[in-house]
């Protein structure tokens, strides 16, 4: 898997017998300091999802929208997916290595919960 680099992706949700679920999700990544401490702040939606990375915790002081999070640990298997209004402080999880934001409410659409693995495609590779 290496590191990342900033830019564009798709993100699939897989079944638990591997097959993917639905329809890739558009994804942003934010893989720079720069990129991650900007995150989601100032805008007022998403088209999909941002994966930051590395990470294992976020915020969403100075958002404007409530946000569903999801911690992935190493192997991106979902640890936890949480919604957090604006202005909150989500503690760091012990085992993830890197967080996906997205809309409020979106995850659950996808399928994305705890036990989950996801992959992620990256734009021009």
């Amino acid at each position: 898997m290496g590191r990342w680099r900033d830019g564009r992706g798709r993100l699939i949700v897989h079944t638990d017998s591997g097959a993917a679920l639905g329809a890739p999700v558009p994804l942003e990544i934010s893989a720079s300091y720069r990129a991650r401490t900007k995150g989601l702040l100032g805008r007022d939606s998403i088209d999909g999802a941002m994966l930051l990375s590395p990470a294992s915790g976020v915020h969403t002081f100075g958002m404007r929208i409530p946000i569903d999070v999801a911690y992935l640990d190493r192997r991106l298997t979902v640890l936890a997916v949480h919604t957090m209004p604006p202005g909150r402080l989500g503690l760091p999880r012990l085992r993830a290595r890197h967080v996906l934001e997205a809309e409020a409410g979106a995850m659950a659409g996808w399928g994305l919960r705890a036990g989950v693995r996801v992959t992620v495609e990256v734009d021009g590779r």
